[in-house]
């Protein structure tokens, strides 16, 4: 079984119609004893930092997180979810702390007169590590979607699976051990979304 973590936020729709599409076993958890028997967990996100860390807290979710990551079972974690593994974030004077699975911040994109910022649409990422189970089948320089602001920036460059350029380079996906994370929406990058979502299925079976 699947866990898509509910924290009254976030793409669930989306992410939960592109897993039942794969056939696989996907659950809607609002409370850590429901992620229990869980093989994987996805944490997905739309909006703010703060609103997501502060929700996942009052549903008591961020230590049952910290908990399945360390079981050394598979986690991933989409836009909003992917920021959230960091420490802190820099959006709108952000004070809640991060799920600190990995160190290093959340930052905006730098202003620039050329870029319109949220970066929303389709955008390239160059794979860094070919060896990430989660891109397997996935050419370098396949197109994805994404909508934000903000990303994060890893203390540990060995993290970074795909870079994304928009103004500037950034991090847009990072993997370690058993837990991955992207800054894009795979549910809503189309064939290559659901190839990553696929190997995700597989990683969890």
């Amino acid at each position: 079984m699947i866990a898509l973590i509910d924290y009254g936020a976030g793409n669930l729709r989306s992410v939960h119609k592109a897993l039942r599409f794969l056939d696989a076993d996907v659950r809607l958890v609002t409370q850590p004893r429901e992620m229990k028997d869980a093989r994987a967990v996805v944490l997905p996100g739309v909006g703010a930092f703060d609103d997501c860390l502060e929700a996942l807290g009052r549903q008591e979710l961020l230590e049952a997180c910290r908990e399945f990551i360390q079981s050394g079972r598979t986690f991933l974690g989409i836009c909003v979810g992917y920021q959230a593994l960091f420490e802190r974030s820099e959006e709108f004077e952000s004070r809640t702390a991060g799920l600190g699975v990995f160190r290093g911040k959340v930052i905006r994109f730098s202003e620039r007169p050329e870029l319109k910022i949220p970066q929303i649409g389709w955008n390239q990422i160059e794979i860094v590590q070919a060896k990430c189970p989660l891109f397997r089948g996935i050419p370098s320089g396949s197109y994805v979607y994404f909508v934000h602001s903000f990303f994060p920036k890893p203390a540990d460059e060995s993290l970074v699976a795909t870079r994304t350029t928009y103004g500037e380079t950034f991090a847009s996906a990072v993997w370690k051990d058993n837990v991955f994370a992207t800054q894009f929406h795979p549910e809503k990058s189309q064939k290559i979304g659901l190839q990553l979502l696929k190997n995700f299925v597989a990683l969890a079976s």
